[in-house]
């Protein structure tokens, strides 16, 4: 070979091998982040073994039971205060201690 012609080949060489090392890193970045698994450079599917992420999830999941419990008990006391506030007697007490109120201040 002319090492005229190698000294013009080397930099697009150079450039090549970088823009393959690029795209190696983007495609690895894109298939992790859709949850695709990562390969060996045989083809076969490499797994991540984490098991702070599978206890994160476990400990997700029952707070998210325990929170779910707790919204139903506060909507049944929410309901239990609409049932109360709506009851006509309620109201009825209201106007009586509002009278009773209104009385006492013009004595």
């Amino acid at each position: 070979m002319d090492p005229m012609m190698l000294e013009t080949l080397s930099p697009l060489i150079g450039i090549g091998i970088v823009a393959g090392a690029i795209g190696w890193v983007i495609n690895t970045w894109i298939r992790v982040k859709h949850g695709y698994p990562l390969e060996t450079s045989w083809g076969s599917a490499i797994y991540p073994k984490n098991d702070q992420a599978v206890e994160r999830v476990k400990l997700l999941t029952q707070e998210n039971a325990q929170l779910q419990a707790e919204i139903g008990s506060i909507k049944d006391r929410l309901a239990n205060v609409e049932r109360i506030v709506t009851d006509s007697g309620y109201h009825l007490s209201q106007e009586i201690t509002r009278l009773r109120d209104d009385g006492g201040m013009r004595q």
